[in-house]
């Protein structure tokens, strides 16, 4: 029987190949060090379980909730924008709160594509930015994922030579995986660029706080008339450690939203209240948490930087997000990233992202989550310096390793 058309349009989940790696080597006893998945390890904060908790059980609660979000919800979100970029939004009418801001965009391209449309995708990126408007029946072109005028030599391109003409671009700053950071002069470019055009852009800021060295992330909504032609998702998932209670936001362009609003009030009704609540409960209440996040991140990245490096691998320090974005070793780089991720796990009981999950042009690099704690961290370290040391003995008869110039 052959598959679904949907389905036939998505290639195979690279990243599935090493996940089940992993559980076998897990099953047989083995210690794996899991730097794979963006899953945050620290807890929600104290006042937002509390809140979660107070609410849950009231009257009406229980019942169904509102799907773009209940009105206390989107107003805290505006509130934040406004405390920490300076953008006043809406509530009403520039925001909507998402299942996670994965949801928001895989129902934005199900609001916004027609069969055949051109969508913009920085390549690697997030599978869901491609993905998403591929399930929708949309048509990808890419350009690079870097902040730099390459990427606008290669959307002029991409104007030029698609037919019909891009509808959006897709932003990703600071970028999942390369942890690249856009400046604002940046996005003024990219604003420009979609007028001048007349595409909309999808920016995804879900790392706007996981960010080190006292740089905080620009909104592209800080662009006076980006709200003409953008729209930006955020997440609760990693400001506030809450990526399993699925919380995230689209905000911004008014027709964009309406449209998102409309395609998910016949799919959901919208996050638990309790949820919700606490949701609004965060993004009003103190920062304290927030900061503790960034110096608990920043500590792991440098233990990162510095132990990979005395183990023979050097880390690119990442600017922002919970990832560092790392070349596959010389001597391991003909093999690719999915064999050499599993060679990770077989030999180091160590677990990364294979680059090529996000996209042909990642095939080179590994993504490394710091979702460990320090000691962790180091115990990785160990296992790569003791699996490097002996790669040229034990892996002669296995894979071939390139031999120094």
């Amino acid at each position: 029987m052959s598959e679904f058309h949907r389905v036939r349009r998505l290639p195979p989940y690279v990243f599935e190949q090493v996940n089940r790696l992993k559980a076998a080597a897990r099953a047989n006893g083995a210690d794996i060090v899991d730097l794979g998945m963006g899953n945050p390890d620290l807890p929600a904060p104290k006042h937002v379980i509390e809140k979660l908790v107070e609410t849950a059980g009231k009257p009406r609660t229980d019942r169904y909730s509102a799907s773009k979000g209940i009105a206390g919800l989107r107003r805290a979100q505006a509130g934040y924008y406004e405390r920490r970029f300076g953008v006043k939004l809406n509530p009403d009418t520039q925001v909507v709160a998402t299942l996670g801001s994965k949801e928001g965009f895989a129902n934005m391209a199900q609001a916004i594509t027609a069969p055949g449309d051109v969508v913009i995708v920085p390549n690697p990126s997030y599978p869901i930015h491609a993905f998403g408007f591929l399930m929708a029946g949309g048509v990808i072109r890419e350009v690079p994922a870097d902040p730099t005028p390459e990427f606008f030599v290669a959307l002029e391109r991409a104007i030029q030579h698609s037919i019909p003409k891009p509808i959006a671009v897709v932003s990703c700053y600071p970028s999942n995986p390369t942890a690249k950071v856009a400046s604002l002069d940046f996005y003024k470019d990219l604003v420009a660029f979609a007028k001048k055009h007349e595409i909309f852009i999808l920016s995804d800021l879900a790392y706007a706080e996981v960010y080190f060295d006292g740089n905080p992330p620009p909104s592209m909504l800080q662009v006076n008339g980006a709200n003409d032609v953008c729209v930006e998702f955020t997440s609760m998932s990693k400001t506030f450690s809450m990526a399993g209670w699925r919380m995230g936001f689209a905000v911004g362009n008014e027709r964009l939203l309406a449209a998102l609003a409309r395609v998910k009030s016949y799919l959901d009704y919208g996050a638990f209240t309790p949820i919700q609540v606490a949701a609004a409960a965060a993004l009003n209440g103190p920062e304290d948490c927030i900061i503790e996040m960034r110096s608990i991140y920043k500590r792991r990245r440098d233990v990162l930087v510095e132990s990979f490096a005395a183990a023979g691998w050097d880390i690119p320090a990442p600017e922002a997000t919970m990832f560092a974005w790392v070349p596959v070793p010389e001597k391991f780089r003909h093999l690719g990233s999915v064999e050499f991720s599993k060679l990770l796990i077989e030999k180091a009981d160590v677990a990364v992202a294979p680059g090529i999950g996000f996209g042909e042009h990642g095939d080179g690099f590994v993504r490394l989550a710091i979702v460990e704690n320090e000691q962790r961290i180091r115990q990785a370290a160990r296992g790569i310096r003791r699996f490097f040391d002996s790669a040229d003995t034990i892996l002669h008869n296995v894979v071939e390793l390139k031999k120094p110039a």
